[in-house]
């Protein structure tokens, strides 16, 4: 969303929204944070840190501000960690964040100096906010990078008692910050950790995913993060009910003129910017940073991010291309966004069998800044460490994808079959109506509110039972036998599907699914859950270019090809592989309405239709999902 300017900040802490923060930490930078209750403690500093307010200089005036917390009573010069939000930071949960069983304290006791600051034109810091600021065109420019670069500069020279040595680091926003850092880094640098970084907002994080955009996501982002420099106040919906709260909203390219009583600048960025152009392509971060990787970076990944699951692997993989130094690591383990910062033992109703957040912040981050700020120690750290969900087993990896798997296709056949078997000839296709006056919702609709509102539990959406949606008429369900064997999958995931619709335009919504059994020795809880291993959305008038869209022949079938991503789990003996494909996946998604018009942010009322959609898997267009199996032949 480049362009996007507000006002200077003035200094301030987080209201309302602020307060709704369910994490352990305030430094998660992102508003999903925000989306679970629980009030900021008042009571006195717990941490054993000390902080102090200061406003940094950068080279065009502009001064940043910044909270640097140092330890109590240590002399000794130490290293300075420096995280850089839009999102604002509170004393009191920074204090907690530090302190014992805070989602930074495994740090804090190894003793740093933290430095907490706010970017150009947010809460404290002067200047104007461009959201994902474009790297600087021109010498004398300005971008997050000199900021940085600045803000390192200064801090060095400055802060009593460093030891000259800087570690950046931070999950979503403060990720991508952390991957910028990288350019043109200052000589003080020396270690990051660029956690849940978006890299494409147009094909797979926040906003868009191949094109289908995402709307409550984006809604509730802009709406409490655009309105007021200041603040990050969430949008008041009026009710509970998010599915029929968008479902009404008929106009959504002036819904920020309705709502909020003047135009948004990513708002409407999003209307102008339909399809994927230069405003799009120039912001994807792996791009912005240097072809030949010259600074350690630490790259962090969730497997259920329901935010940016996309960016950190794209990064990691396009980083590899450069890192001829042997820099980069990736790390992906059981989480949700920022959620390595929790204790991390369960994922919704699945039990992880020990406290993964607690394990990557002790046996995984702390040595790495360690060794590098401090030099401490050494780097036995594997360039790929994998969580296997299934097994609940930490994999030490040379790289990701893992090169000893096998690619093997799951093939969509007749009577809800899924298998191994390639179709034969006689199969006819599945077909189901997609009406987008009823779209699927993306979850129950008893757990379906804003994702900002108090109580949301946006975070876990993914570990949703998928099996209600199995049973609605607009979703297609094919699934195995039960598993004579372990199934292990370890490396990319993609659908291609051969399909048709009636309409000029559709949205194809693949999910990967491990069913667990009905039996008495599965947990109660489980019995017949269906669990999401993989999922995404493909809007189809992007099937042969995502900057060029182009209507549907009616009735003709197509093959829409589709990045599932990839994962790393076991399917156990007894559990059903599963696949479920519809159309529509709302609020998540905003509807298609399945004729074709040159921008869907546009459409009216009355281009919206009910359509018939078709997934033909025959021996000559076998509709499949391909996986990679370990230890197939």
């Amino acid at each position: 969303m480049n362009g996007l300017r507000v006002r200077r900040g003035h200094l301030a802490r987080l209201l309302a929204v602020a307060a709704l923060c369910g994490l352990s930490t305030p430094i998660v930078s992102t508003p999903a944070a925000f989306a679970q209750a629980q009030p900021a403690p008042a009571e006195a500093p717990v941490s054993g840190y000390v902080s102090e307010d200061v406003m940094i200089p950068m080279r065009d005036g502009v001064k940043l501000h910044a909270q640097v917390w140092r330890p109590k009573g240590v002399t000794e010069k130490l290293p300075i960690m420096m995280t850089r939000s839009p999102y604002g930071f509170t004393s009191a949960r920074i204090d907690h964040a530090l302190a014992k069983g805070g989602g930074y304290a495994e740090l804090a006791a190894d003793k740093y100096i933290f430095v907490f600051q706010d970017i150009r034109g947010r809460f404290a810091s002067e200047g104007e906010f461009v959201n994902l600021r474009p790297t600087r065109t021109t010498p004398d420019g300005i971008d997050e990078a000199t900021d940085t670069y600045d803000s390192i500069d200064w801090l060095v020279k400055t802060l009593p008692d460093n030891n000259g040595k800087v570690g950046v680091f931070g999950v979503s926003y403060g990720g991508w910050t952390s991957a910028i850092a990288t350019i043109d880094p200052h000589p003080a640098l020396k270690a990051v950790s660029s956690q849940a970084s978006p890299e494409d907002m147009f094909i797979g994080d926040d906003f868009l995913h191949n094109g289908a955009f995402r709307l409550d996501y984006a809604w509730s982002w802009v709406s409490a993060l655009e309105t007021d420099g200041r603040s990050m106040q969430a949008f008041d919906f009026g009710t509970d009910d998010a599915y029929d709260w968008y479902l009404k909203q008929t106009d959504l390219a002036t819904l920020d003129q309705q709502k909020l009583g003047r135009t948004m600048p990513s708002w409407q960025n999003f209307v102008n910017h339909p399809n994927y152009d230069a405003f799009w392509k120039t912001g994807r971060t792996s791009h912005m940073m240097p072809a030949k990787v010259a600074t350690p970076n630490l790259i962090v990944a969730g497997w259920w991010d329901q935010e940016d699951f996309y960016g950190p692997m794209e990064i990691y993989a396009n980083q590899e291309k450069g890192d001829d130094k042997g820099l980069n690591y990736l790390v992906v383990g059981p989480w949700n966004h920022g959620g390595w910062r929790g204790e991390g033992s369960s994922y919704g109703p699945y039990q992880l069998g020990s406290p993964t957040g607690t394990e990557f912040r002790t046996n995984v981050e702390l040595p790495w800044f360690r060794y590098w700020l401090k030099g401490i120690g050494t780097l036995d750290q594997p360039e790929a460490l994998v969580f296997q969900s299934g097994s609940n087993q930490w994999q030490k990896l040379k790289q990701w994808p893992p090169a000893d798997s096998v690619e093997r296709k799951l093939y969509l056949r007749s009577g809800g079959r899924l298998s191994f078997e390639a179709p034969g000839a006689g199969e006819k296709a599945d077909s189901f109506v997609s009406d987008p006056a009823n779209p699927v919702p993306y979850r129950d609709r008893a757990n379906l509110k804003p994702f900002m509102r108090p109580g949301s539990t946006w975070s876990s959406w993914i570990a949703d039972d998928q099996a209600p949606f199995a049973k609605r008429k607009d979703v297609l369900f094919w699934q195995t036998e039960p598993l004579a064997e372990d199934l292990t999958i370890s490396g990319d995931i993609a659908a291609q599907l051969f399909a048709s619709t009636t309409g000029s335009d559709a949205d194809w919504v693949v999910k990967l699914i491990d069913v667990s059994p009905s039996d008495e020795a599965t947990p109660v809880e489980l019995r017949g859950r269906q669990r999401m291993v993989a999922n995404d959305v493909f809007r189809g008038r992007f099937r042969t270019s995502y900057e060029k869209p182009e209507p549907i022949a009616p009735g003709k079938v197509l093959r829409y090809d589709i990045d599932l991503h990839s994962a790393s789990h076991v399917f156990k003996k007894g559990h059903r592989i599963a696949v479920q494909v519809q159309s529509s996946w709302f609020p998540l998604i905003d509807r298609n309405p399945q004729t074709f018009v040159p921008n869907i942010l546009k459409a009216r009322p009355g281009d919206f239709k009910a359509q018939t959609h078709s997934i033909v898997h025959t021996a000559s267009q076998p509709s499949a999902i391909s996986v990679r199996v370990a230890g197939a032949r």
